[in-house]
């Protein structure tokens, strides 16, 4: 038996996978995000270990016999947010998190700092990545940061605290802006641009390597064999591949969660900064990936659903359903950028809009222009990434927007590629969390990490996909219509 905890932005959940890849219980814990200014996104870490507490009581009552067989735990998590701790290890100050938009300022100083940081984080620095958000303390609570020890991420939080052990893996530590992401190390360069150095980070182990071992106490709280190995682990968007079985060159997903992703893996490390892809180190040794990343995806439509009236996304996808070919070529067009946006813009402060509306058009048009622009961010986000690393015939396709069959499939028009949706795609990063707790336990990678059966095959087609490339035109002209570059200050007379 193999236990994954997975810490969400609003949930925390923990999944029992068994040998035979049966996934014997499950459970979950709601989390709120704190927002006490404008772009400001925080969490207490006491509400994570909180909610850790709900799950593992959950899983301890309901399936005894299954966690006093528990021979591995994983951990994933959502990435970028620092957790900040003292000489005693007592947080600081709320936790920062990957969509908190206050460190756009610092962001220009790293890169002033360090003029090569892409090259060797392989990254922009964005305010949703670590190391500007150190910069931001430093320079706006600087009692806080004067005590600063240690900086953590979220799930190498509850790691120290279930092991007594700092550590984190490579694909979490790969959103800081302090690894040197090709040598697959943290950067002496990039830790001193933020007034740190090693002796702040945690120490570095592969997502499928033994990184401790759990407390004693919380063996016997929850049941547990005495010695239960925790696996180095991964950042959500990597454990999610690891669930799939998404761990060779070529081989990736599209996720259309609150924020949307598209990931592809590859074998070595293939950064693309100009147009804000993300190059990470995979969870396991020897891999990386690329990713690009919108910021708001399912979340869109949720905020299309309140503004136009719909009682859920669900009606909305339905009402855009409606729309004939011909209605969709004159339908407005939707720019999704509702919480600014990274790829390809890296704008915190990109804003979203209609355009293109006439009396003619109502509600369902306007319906199907978001969950259509939300798709356009998405190929936009494909048409960046490094056709080496991956050949695009068929990804995978998870996220609670993938439960809409006919968005999915209005989807893999829009890229052009065949999409999959998989048995059990829902379990996601807790499932891969559980694997990478699998392999630490001396799983092999055959044997761990099949691909789940495809329930459903998404095809593209062609002629569709042509006409929806001729809207996607017109979409890409609004945003520098409606964003155009800063022009430079007047020199003094």
């Amino acid at each position: 038996m193999f236990l994954g905890l997975d810490l969400g932005t609003s949930e925390l959940k923990a999944l029992l996978l068994d040998e035979h890849h049966t996934v014997v219980g499950s459970a979950g814990a709601p989390l709120a995000v704190q927002r006490p200014q404008p772009l400001w996104a925080e969490q207490s870490p006491a509400d994570w270990w909180a909610a850790l507490e709900v799950v593992m009581g959950h899983l301890a009552a309901e399936h005894p016999r299954a966690m006093a067989r528990v021979q591995g735990l994983g951990l994933s998590g959502q990435m970028h947010g620092a957790v900040l701790l003292d000489a005693a290890d007592a947080v600081l100050r709320p936790a920062v998190l990957w969509n908190d938009g206050r460190s756009g300022a610092e962001c220009q100083a790293l890169h002033a700092a360090v003029p090569n940081l892409a090259d060797i984080s392989g990254n922009l620095a964005m305010p949703g990545f670590t190391a500007p958000k150190l910069l931001w303390v430093r320079a706006n609570e600087p009692a806080v940061f004067d005590r600063v020890r240690r900086v953590l991420l979220p799930k190498d939080w509850l790691r120290l605290h279930l092991t007594g052990e700092s550590v984190s893996d490579m694909s979490d530590a790969a959103g800081t802006l302090w690894l040197d992401t090709g040598r697959r190390d943290w950067s002496d360069a990039l830790l001193a641009a933020t007034g740190l150095d090693r002796s702040h980070m945690p120490r570095l182990v592969e997502g499928n390597a033994v990184s401790a071992c759990l407390k004693p106490e919380w063996c016997a709280r929850w049941g547990l064999p005495a010695r239960v190995p925790v696996a180095g682990g991964a950042g959500d968007n990597a454990a999610s591949a690891i669930g799939m079985g998404l761990t060779e060159p070529g081989q990736g997903f599209v996720s259309l969660g609150t924020s949307g992703v598209v990931f592809v893996c590859g074998q070595r490390f293939a950064p693309n900064p100009a147009q804000a892809v993300h190059a990470f180190c995979h969870a396991l040794p020897g891999r990386w990936h690329q990713m690009s990343v919108m910021l708001s995806a399912a979340s869109a439509l949720s905020w299309a659903s309140r503004v136009l009236g719909y009682p859920n996304e669900a009606a909305l996808t339905e009402d855009a359903a409606t729309l004939t070919p011909d209605q969709q070529d004159s339908a407005p067009l939707f720019l999704p950028y509702l919480s600014g946006e990274r790829s390809p813009h890296n704008n915190p402060l990109a804003q979203g809009a209609w355009a293109g509306m006439t009396q003619a058009h109502g509600r369902a048009d306007l319906a199907y222009a978001v969950a259509e622009g939300v798709g356009f961010g998405l190929l936009d986000g494909l048409l960046t990434l490094d056709p080496g690393v991956g050949g695009w015939q068929a990804l995978s396709l998870v996220g609670g927007g993938a439960r809409s069959p006919w968005w999915a499939q209005q989807l893999a028009h829009i890229l052009g590629v065949s999409l999959h949706i998989h048995s059990g795609a829902e379990r996601g990063a807790a499932l891969g969390a559980a694997r990478l707790g699998w392999l630490a336990a001396s799983g092999g990678l055959a044997e761990v990490c099949p691909t789940p059966p495809v329930a459903r095959h998404l095809a593209s087609d062609a002629a569709i996909h042509q006409r929806l490339r001729q809207r996607h035109t017109r979409f890409q002209a609004l945003y520098p219509a409606l964003h155009p570059p800063a022009q430079p200050s007047p020199s003094a007379p």
